[in-house]
């Protein structure tokens, strides 16, 4: 059973050119592929730092020395400081830092020192361009690879690759399936390889972007360089995941906390959706100031809310993927230039937006995951100011996210039909080969990545084919369909645990603590629950949820914590503990990385990570 499928096929789409999730990569012909504006060029500085032993001293001088020339900064925060020492001795890294803490410092600071490119893979255009602009305002060498750019400019930032000049490379995951894109790269060399909102990993990879599934293989072509993943927030199931996908040798794991304190976290309960609407159109006209965003579950919400704000004298812009991406930028530039109060959006917009300045965000649906809700919320006070998170919560809502969870994995029927339709000699596209399987494009390309993984199915540069027994059992593909199975059961989980959210009486940030495996600590102070019921008792009424504490500890690396509390104790009397041996009929004996409810997470391997639910193992001594 799979549960992290990891190896991609050449046939999968090369190139994004949307900022859009929901929109299907489109491929650009070989001769037509674009590159950023030409690398500026670097003021001289002092000769490049090779990345050097765990044991070896950080050139500290010379890293406060460029962070003043550079971005004005007299002091490194904590966490930046632990992740640029870790990465300047070479060390596999997770950080997990809170939305404005600075994170993009820890890659470009040491995209001036290396001798080779810095390596940033991003899931977005838009957040590789703003995260380019900021680059160049630094004097930082930087390309950025996508859909966006000339021929001409794609041509000298080859060259510059080859050539080995150093600077930051920002990419797609999907520009990394491209082999003669990876020569490139291995040919001029790569000091550092980056991964940016690395919860897109989990999140996205088994989903619609099984790009991000790849990025594992695409490390090793290029030379197993040290890897720095970076995200706002991370449960120990998504920091279990990340560290496996990367391939990531004895890592370091620097959580900074989630926490935003300048955040106040508030649900206001609807009996209608005209009450809702009301609720909303009222606060936003008459009681917020600055900027905000509001986020929508669908396309209509949107268009309906816009329309109804814009009735009522609000400036607003709206934003979602059914938009052109003319339409999207445009409204995206207004927004960031002040010229609108609102932005009406789906979860499509917001994901590395840097505008200090937004006072609030609502959610007038709640969405799918409190990760999801957290990561989006905390678009908010960026530049340290009060800001509000308001949640719009009617229990009616939750068939929205329902609908949309529904249908998300392959079945094992649709497994079957794709190894029916494999050939073991003649390779074919993906498209052809959903096709003739009938079975949609995003669900065929999932399935042969997994197909790939259990060498089931091989890619070529013409497709994909066959490989394996002529004949599986249909116990061997009900196996690899339960891992499928279990993501749905997970997905229902995280939708539960928004609903509990919304409907407790705790202290909100309490709640999100623990979601997070932080601890629980004092009450804020500030959400809708603790200035409703300050007398309140909140201690056994926190939901640990889907990110229940765990110890991280068996994630075979070193967990550094700069929160400023020690880190929660494993939940007791489990069935299963962390660390504990397992064994299992199919996959052997195995260690338990992490557990949720009655799931485990379970290593059988350096490269075997399985989820499977508690009752289908046993301790390795049991009768």
């Amino acid at each position: 059973m799979i549960a992290t499928p990891r190896v991609p096929g050449s046939g999968i789409s090369r190139w994004v050119n949307s900022i859009e999730p929901s929109t299907p990569p489109t491929k650009l012909p070989r001769r037509t592929r674009k590159t950023a504006s030409p690398p500026q060029e670097l003021p001289s500085t002092s000769k490049p730092i090779s990345l050097q032993t765990a044991d070896a001293e950080v050139p500290w001088p010379e890293l406060r020395r460029q962070a003043k020339r550079h971005f004005g900064i007299q002091h490194f925060r904590s966490a930046q400081k632990d992740v640029l020492e870790s990465v300047f001795q070479g060390r596999d890294t997770l950080a997990i830092m809170p939305t404005g803490a600075g994170k993009s410092l820890t890659f470009q600071l040491p995209a001036l020192l290396l001798p080779k490119s810095v390596v940033v893979v991003s899931p977005l255009i838009a957040l590789m361009q703003d995260q380019q602009s900021h680059a160049e305002q630094a004097s930082i060498t930087s390309a950025k690879l996508d859909s966006t750019i000339t021929t001409a400019q794609r041509r000298t930032a080859d060259q510059n690759i080859r050539q080995g000049t150093g600077g930051l490379v920002y990419v797609t995951p999907e520009q990394l399936q491209d082999r003669e894109f990876l020569d490139e790269l291995s040919e001029g060399g790569v000091s550092l390889f980056v991964v940016d909102e690395a919860h897109t990993i989990p999140q996205w990879g088994h989903d619609f972007r099984p790009a991000f599934l790849a990025l594992g293989r695409a490390r090793k072509k290029l030379g197993n360089p040290p890897v720095l993943a970076l995200t706002a927030t991370a449960t120990p199931s998504v920091i279990a995941e990340i560290l496996d996908q990367l391939h990531m040798h004895e890592p370091r794991v620097i959580n900074a906390g989630s926490e935003r304190t300048n955040l106040a976290m508030s649900v206001f309960s609807t009996a209608s959706n005209d009450d809702k609407l009301d609720r909303l159109t009222h606060m936003i006209a008459f009681e917020e100031e600055g900027s905000g965003i509001v986020y929508t579950a669908s396309v209509k919400s949107a268009n309906d809310l816009a329309e109804r704000l814009a009735q009522e004298g609000v400036s607003v812009g709206h934003y979602h993927g059914r938009m052109t991406k003319k339409q999207r930028e445009s409204v995206q530039a207004e927004f960031m230039a002040d010229r609108h109060k609102v932005m009406i959006a789906t979860k499509a917009f917001g994901l590395g937006i840097d505008k200090p300045n937004i006072r609030f965000v609502y959610h007038y649906e709640f969405p799918d995951s409190l990760e999801t809700y957290y990561q989006e919320a905390g678009r908010a006070g960026r530049d340290g100011e009060p800001a509000r998170a308001v949640l719009l919560y009617r229990a009616e809502d939750k068939r929205i996210q329902s609908f949309f969870t529904r249908g998300r994995y392959p079945t094992s029927y649709e497994m079957c039909r794709m190894l029916t339709v494999l050939s073991r000699d003649i390779p074919r596209t993906l498209t052809e080969l959903a096709t003739e399987a009938q079975v949609g494009k995003r669900h065929a390309q999932v399935i042969l990545l997994t197909l790939a993984a259990e060498k089931l199915a091989k890619s070529k540069r013409a497709g994909y084919v066959r490989r394996g027994p002529d004949h599986l059992e249909e116990d061997a593909l009900d196996t690899m369909a339960q891992t499928f199975a279990e993501r749905a059961e997970q997905d229902k989980k995280r939708l539960d645990d928004m609903m509990h959210y919304a409907q407790s009486t705790t202290c909100r940030k309490q709640m999100l603590r623990i979601y997070f495996s932080e601890p629980q600590g004092d009450r804020c102070g500030m959400c809708d629950n603790c200035v409703n019921h300050p007398e309140r008792e909140q201690g056994s009424t926190a939901h640990a949820g889907s990110g229940q504490a765990q110890s991280i500890e068996s994630l075979h690396g070193s967990f550094l914590t700069t929160a400023p509390e020690t880190l929660p104790k494993a939940p007791t009397g489990p069935v299963f503990s962390i660390g504990d041996s397992v064994s299992h009929t199919q996959f052997g004996t195995g260690s338990v990385m992490a557990s949720e409810g009655d799931t485990l997470t379970i290593r059988f391997g350096p490269r075997n990570v399985r989820r499977l639910k508690a009752s289908f193992v046993h301790h390795p001594d049991a009768a």
